[in-house]
């Protein structure tokens, strides 16, 4: 059964791990990986990646993206949404911190920041405004 605007906006603002795929050469199908994103119901949705990664460089080529968000218990459910970049920026301490805490316990934040900054480098927000949905509750099993 299909969700309605205000449970698929609720379930997306959750911190589910997404799936992003984004269409990268002609002849292979989307690239599609895990990624942390960052929703507000009714707002854009944001990822934070590398400058220069396989996905930042796909994403800006293709112009847009999309993510599909599961979970498996109580029901089987999810969502995806698909839309344009509405921009490209460069992450910050702020950003980092604000998906960290989505994420992680508040005892592990600073630490994931840290390596974040120390091991991974710099980052750009890469925000989409979610243009078509689907979405479904399957029930359980």
């Amino acid at each position: 059964m299909a969700l309605s605007v205000e449970e698929r906006e609720r379930f997306l603002a959750e911190p589910h791990v997404g799936a992003l795929a984004v269409a990268w050469q002609p002849d292979r199908a989307p690239l599609t990986v895990p990624i942390w994103y960052q929703y507000t119901p009714g707002g854009e949705l944001w990822i934070s990646t590398g400058p220069d990664s396989r996905k930042t460089r796909a994403i800006r080529a293709a112009g847009r993206f999309s993510i599909m968000a599961e979970r498996v218990e109580p029901t089987v459910r999810y969502v995806s949404v698909e839309g344009p970049v509405t921009g490209i920026e460069p992450g910050s301490l702020e950003r980092s911190r604000e998906m960290a805490a989505r994420y992680l316990p508040p005892d592990k934040v600073d630490a994931f920041v840290e390596y974040e900054r120390t091991e991974l480098g710099e980052s750009v927000i890469i925000s989409m405004r979610p243009e078509h949905w689907l979405s479904a509750d399957l029930g359980s099993f």
